[in-house]
């Protein structure tokens, strides 16, 4: 939409931002949720797990659009995990199943922008022990609102590889709004990568919030852990009861 805001010399600008200052830098902090937990990653306490978990898989076809593995043996998955848990960017997370105390997932903030309240979600690899559950959804949204209600950021990031569908597909059932495709963007793993791009403002975190909230309560949930309604449908009513 065109700036309604002009200078002096009746150019269009952005819009002003009062009071604008740079925002605190995520933190390893741990992340308590309903379902599960988000953990600082740490390679002593959480690479076993993990590379039990990825092991349930049966192939290597989830390591496929990742810049890493598939990994053949618990020591290269470690030699791995400890590097990861080393970095601030990015800054790695365990996701923890509270019913059985171990880890089963991660995920990543990266490309962290303090100055301009910008940061992205990234190296999510859900073990099969999590995909597709309630701690699945509520990781990544104790992670977005980390970032927009705990830090301030104005913008939360989503990228793929733009041939890997199930991500895209992931990315907008989260509420992400597709931005286009950065074409020839990466070099990963001998192969070229156009990186197809989503995001979330803070001016949309409220409603997605409220859609996660009701999506995430034990009464939506069955006995046997399926969903009663699905997301997209309770962020539809949500946006509906605001209009």
């Amino acid at each position: 939409m065109p700036s309604s805001v002009v200078n002096e010399y009746q150019q269009p600008v952005g819009a002003p931002l009062p009071g604008w200052s740079p925002r605190p830098r995520p933190a390893r902090t741990v992340l308590e949720g309903h379902y599960g937990r988000l953990e600082p990653l740490d390679a002593a306490r959480h690479a076993s797990d993990l590379y039990a978990a990825y092991a349930q898989a049966p192939d290597g076809r989830g390591w496929t659009y990742m810049g890493v593995g598939p990994f053949t043996d618990a020591a290269s998955y470690r030699a791995h995990c400890e590097q990861a848990a080393a970095s601030t960017d990015p800054l790695h997370y365990a996701v923890i199943d509270r019913r059985t105390g171990r880890a089963v997932g991660t995920l990543s903030l990266m490309r962290i922008d303090p100055a301009h309240g910008v940061v992205e979600v990234g190296h999510v690899m859900f073990s099969p022990l999590l995909q597709r559950t309630p701690i699945s959804t509520e990781a990544q949204y104790l992670l977005m609102q980390y970032v927009f209600a705990d830090l301030g950021y104005r913008r939360y990031e989503w990228k793929c590889d733009s041939l890997n569908a199930p991500s895209r597909e992931a990315a907008k059932r989260l509420g992400f709004q597709f931005e286009g495709v950065f074409r020839q963007a990466l070099v990963y793993k001998g192969r070229s990568r156009d990186t197809a791009w989503f995001s979330i403002l803070d001016s949309e975190w409220p409603a997605l919030k409220a859609g996660f909230k009701r999506w995430l309560a034990p009464g939506n949930f069955t006995e046997d852990g399926s969903q009663r309604v699905s997301l997209a449908a309770l962020r539809e009513g949500t946006a509906a009861q605001a209009a």
